[in-house]
């Protein structure tokens, strides 16, 4: 794997050495643009529409607009010069639980390995946190950006996940048509429950897959095998025209072979007070 970062995790006055790696993939299939006419690529030159010419990278200034049309400018000098000291660390800040922190918080996963003679205080702070079952509330800069990170364990490694700070999640008044209170059928709470559990188990990564991403590599190999291109689109399995809450719940529980829960009967006056005496 590629080094994206160098640098050290501090905590206290614990300093260790590591280098990360970025844990996920992008596997999206990406396109380009290509001239029908001719079947070249098309490039995208920057241009200047006032001096309505192409502009060379060296050129080129990073600019922030203030106002419409009013920009303040700042080179790669000045840019440098305003990153935190720090850069270079993770500085933990507070140890925190994992179910303290909603997911609504994680951006971007990296693996975090050992540098240089670090193994010793790496495997302390894997296992420190192992033990406690904690995750480390860190600071840290990648590319010109401050983030939150989480440090936690997997496997025999730390990994560490960026995260949004609280300014940069939205919040739930933007979103419209919220219900202002819950108000659901009791029957049908308990069908949705039941069939919650019975669709319930240990979570396994392995049997998840793009189905999207499978169909779109088999078109291209078909494209290149010059062939043509199904484009007759698969029915959705299971689905039906079901428009009633209940009754779909209902074909639900019976798709999942799960008889609905039956009603408690209750006892009569007559039943308990023969039930009180013996």
């Amino acid at each position: 794997m590629h080094t994206v970062w160098k640098g050290a995790i501090s905590f206290g006055l614990v300093h260790v050495p590591v280098k990360m790696f970025t844990a996920t993939e992008d596997k999206d299939i990406h396109f380009r643009q290509i001239h029908k006419a001719c079947g070249m690529p098309i490039s995208y030159a920057k241009t200047c529409p006032h001096c309505e010419q192409e502009v060379k990278p060296e050129d080129i200034a990073k600019g922030f607009e203030y106002e419409k049309g009013k920009f303040v400018l700042f080179n790669e000098e000045e840019l440098e010069a305003i990153k935190p000291e720090a850069a270079r660390v993770i500085q933990i800040l507070d140890f925190v639980n994992l179910t303290d922190i909603d997911p609504l918080y994680f951006q971007k996963a990296y693996y975090l390995s050992p540098d240089m003679a670090g193994a010793g205080a790496y495997n302390l702070l894997l296992e420190a946190i192992r033990q406690t079952g904690k995750i480390g509330i860190a600071k840290i800069s990648i590319r010109s950006k401050s983030s939150l990170a989480a440090v936690r364990v997997v496997g025999n490694c730390l990994c560490m996940e960026t995260m949004h700070y609280p300014d940069e999640i939205r919040s739930l008044s933007q979103v419209p048509n919220l219900p202002e209170q819950i108000h659901v059928n009791e029957k049908e709470l308990q069908m949705a429950k039941a069939l919650i559990e019975q669709l319930s188990e240990s979570f396994n990564p392995e049997k998840y897959t793009d189905d999207y991403r499978a169909a779109m590599l088999d078109a291209i190999q078909q494209k290149i095998a010059g062939e043509s291109v199904d484009m007759v689109s698969a029915p959705t399995a299971g689905r039906s025209n079901v428009i009633d809450l209940m009754a779909a719940l209902q074909a639900s529980l019976e798709a999942a072979k799960i008889p609905p829960a039956a009603p408690k009967k209750r006892k009569s006056p007559a039943k308990k007070a023969k039930d009180v005496v013996s």
